[in-house]
């Protein structure tokens, strides 16, 4: 078993999939760094002072500061601000994985179609292209 486990672990796909995810973890720390630190200020700053992260609906009814506020007092709360930040991620992450699976599609060769089968043969004897299932030439009439 411990041969088995030694040859899974050694071939390509399985170091080539570790490889992906270790990238994969860390574009996602870029990305969300890139959503919560470069695009959503703007966007908040666009639409009056807006910080997303603290964007929250309070569950009880009652009226808090913030986020930290109502989390603090033990409050229920939606905090969909967090979710807009998270879905911007996935769209910037989705976009990302699009692009570079298109160009790594542009990328592999096609292979050349298979030539195709000759629908032609000479006559051995007059030398005339002839239909290849042809039994007799119909120029030279030499039986092939």
């Amino acid at each position: 078993m411990w041969n088995d486990f030694k040859k899974f672990i050694a071939r390509g796909n399985v170091v080539d999939l570790g490889v992906a995810v270790i990238m994969g973890a860390a574009f996602g720390a870029i990305v969300t760094s890139l959503v919560n630190d470069v695009v959503m200020p703007p966007i908040g700053l666009i639409l009056g002072h807006v910080d997303f992260k603290d964007l929250f609906l309070a569950m009880d009814g009652k009226t808090y500061a913030s986020l930290a506020a109502a989390k603090n007092a033990g409050a229920p709360v939606l905090a969909y601000g967090n979710f807009l930040n998270t879905i911007v991620n996935f769209l910037i992450i989705a976009a990302v994985v699009f692009l570079l699976v298109r160009q790594v599609s542009k990328l592999q060769r096609q292979p050349a179609p298979a030539p195709a089968a000759p629908t032609t043969k000479d006559c051995p004897f007059c030398c005339t292209a002839i239909p290849t299932p042809a039994k007799r030439c119909p120029n030279c009439t030499s039986q092939l």
